[in-house]
């Protein structure tokens, strides 16, 4: 987000905040290539698939055999807890009391990482498209708001606007 006020992102905050995720990506893999040799592959590949087997391939399916893009809620929310880094760090948690930590973990914060840093992938608004396309009022907005260069602030007779 933007800022706590305005919740959407300009093209260079977008980019840096994909950067960010691209750091922590690259420490994932750094971390996950040095140790190769002590990773348990069966897991390590089931947990980087079934994020997407539960969370996004069902509603991608949805999505492209409605004739109008519409698809129920449930796609969305099952898409937003498999993505959901708090969601990832529970499993992760209780995959150490159950079985003790592997490498093989990485696996998820590498998927996550890489869909936020590499695919811009983020958690899904039911307002939007569960497949990214533009919605005409963020484009209005964004072309606003880039048009403007630099935001001015409110006025004490107009709280809220920014004058012309």
């Amino acid at each position: 987000m933007a800022d706590a006020a305005n919740l959407f992102e300009t093209k260079t905050t977008a980019r840096l905040l994909r950067l960010e995720y691209l750091v922590a990506l690259g420490v994932s893999l750094e971390l996950f290539v040095t140790h190769l040799d002590e990773v348990r592959w069966l897991p390590a590949v089931a947990l980087f698939l079934y994020i997407d087997l539960i969370g996004y391939i069902p509603g991608a399916i949805a999505f492209r055999r409605s004739p109008d893009g519409q698809i129920h809620k449930g796609y969305y929310v099952a898409y937003n807890i498999m993505h959901s880094l708090v969601t990832q760090a529970a499993v992760i948690g209780l995959w150490v009391l159950l079985f003790g930590f592997e490498w093989a973990l990485l696996a998820i914060p590498i998927h996550l990482f890489g869909d936020r840093a590499l695919f811009g992938n983020a958690l899904k608004p039911f307002a939007l498209s569960f497949e990214p396309k533009t919605h005409p009022a963020y484009a209005r907005l964004r072309d606003e708001v880039e048009g403007a260069g630099t935001a001015a602030a409110p006025t004490a007779r107009q709280p809220g606007k920014v004058p012309a």
